[in-house]
């Protein structure tokens, strides 16, 4: 015990932090795109591509984790085949872990970089074309600089959001040793009541507020900082 938490407690504080990086990272190159295409690209089927985008936000996550699982399983047919041909298995691995918390962290990051994309000024994208910028080039040149306050916004939001994942991650990856994470320790603590495991859940609510109210922070100071960057 160390600060009256079990060696398992912080394993799990530290795989849900390992966890929520690299699903910040596995889904910001995506998030960057489709951020970009939604407040620059006019395009038929948009509210299509914005409704479908936003339902982890609504749906209940259990639903999403079945989804998931419905889509990667091992007898699903894209499961299926990626274990068949390439020995790739996702549900119930770390991977399922990974995979669900960028799932439902998604939705915040592309909300935050498209606003922040809205943001800038859309002439000097055009005029770094006009002075021979590829495409790829005038925006890592011009218009990422100019959002990079709401693109780092929207990374924190998603990593906040991954960290607090259950639901999904429940149904999805199981609630197995090797990979429990924060919220999922805290449940089996409950379910599971061993000596002690009230102070350990409490300090695992504590920490989780604590690491949810910190990433809010700096979301809304990086936001308010670009918002001052735009008005100056």
């Amino acid at each position: 015990m160390f600060l009256g938490l079990a060696a398992e407690d912080w394993n799990a504080v530290a795989a849900s932090a390992a966890a929520s990086i690299a699903s910040v990272l596995l889904s910001l190159p995506f998030g960057l795109a489709l951020g970009w295409m939604l407040a620059r690209r006019p395009f038929r089927g948009k509210w299509a591509v914005e409704t479908f985008l936003n339902l982890p936000l609504v749906l209940p996550p259990i639903v999403t984790g079945y989804l998931l699982l419905t889509l990667l399983g091992r007898t699903s047919w894209i499961g299926g085949i990626l274990d068949r041909t390439w020995g790739i298995r996702i549900a119930f691995t770390w991977s399922a872990v990974v995979l669900a918390g960028a799932v439902m962290g998604f939705p915040l990051m592309v909300r935050s970089i498209r606003l922040a994309f809205q943001g800038t000024d859309p002439r000097l994208y055009q005029a770094a074309r006009s002075l021979g910028a590829r495409p790829f080039d005038a925006f890592w040149s011009v218009s990422l600089p100019l959002a990079r306050n709401g693109v780092l916004a929207g990374a924190v939001l998603a990593f906040a959001r991954s960290l607090g994942e259950f639901g999904a991650t429940l149904m999805f990856a199981a609630n197995q040793p090797d990979h429990r994470t924060l919220s999922l320790q805290i449940y089996t603590l409950w379910t599971e009541p061993k000596p002690g495991y009230e102070l350990r859940m409490w300090l695992l609510v504590i920490a989780s507020i604590v690491l949810a109210a910190g990433a809010l922070a700096v979301s809304e100071y990086l936001e308010r900082r670009g918002a001052r960057r735009e008005s100056a």
